[in-house]
């Protein structure tokens, strides 16, 4: 699998905020957001072995497969092997494509392209404060939580303003949780 990093650090957002996780970022991806975080030309192959031995010399056993686009990679294998030294498996997917079926917890966070998912343990969507956004698309989406998180543009002033919005239609759509990228708000690393 070609595999742009492992490393360890908390979960920043979403349901597992807080957590403690050793994130195995597979690179490629079949979208090109302007806000993606990942820098895609750089990986290395790594077998399955690999990948659970480097992933295994951390304490915490909460691993996140995120990309990139893992669904492009991720193989019923890799999974198998990861529970197999105790993890606990989450993937962080965009929802454009199929996943194995033994993935411990799915979080599909769309980029407004077809959802090949129809269902999730956790839908985080990015709120972009862009004038007429609908997030009704997702009234049929099986996610048993919800979550709407601020689109960091790099602009504080910006942000703000997002960030606002955000918190205005989460108190009118309660069905919605706000998820803020602790991360990058307190810089863990």
């Amino acid at each position: 699998m070609r595999v742009n990093e492992i490393f360890y650090s908390l979960q920043g957002e979403g349901f597992f905020t807080g957590t403690p996780a050793v994130f195995v970022r597979l690179s490629g991806c079949n979208m090109r957001c302007p806000f993606c975080d990942t820098d895609h030309k750089g990986w290395r192959e790594m077998t399955v072995g690999e990948i659970v031995g480097a992933v295994a010399g951390y304490p915490s056993r909460h691993a996140v497969v995120t990309g990139g686009e893992p669904s492009l990679q991720l193989t019923e294998e890799l999974v198998e092997a990861l529970h197999a030294a105790g993890f606990f498996v989450q993937v962080e997917t965009n929802g454009t494509g199929a996943l194995p079926g033994n993935v411990d917890w799915v979080t599909c966070s769309p980029k407004g392209a077809p959802l090949a998912l129809l269902r999730a343990d956790e839908l985080k969507v990015v709120f972009e404060g862009k004038e007429g956004e609908d997030f009704s698309v997702y009234d049929a989406f099986e996610a048993r939580h919800r979550f709407l998180q601020p689109c960091d543009t790099g602009d504080a002033a910006r942000n703000a303003v997002i960030v606002a919005s955000c918190v205005d239609f989460i108190k009118g759509n309660p069905r919605w949780r706000l998820s803020l990228q602790t991360h990058k708000l307190i810089a863990i690393p």
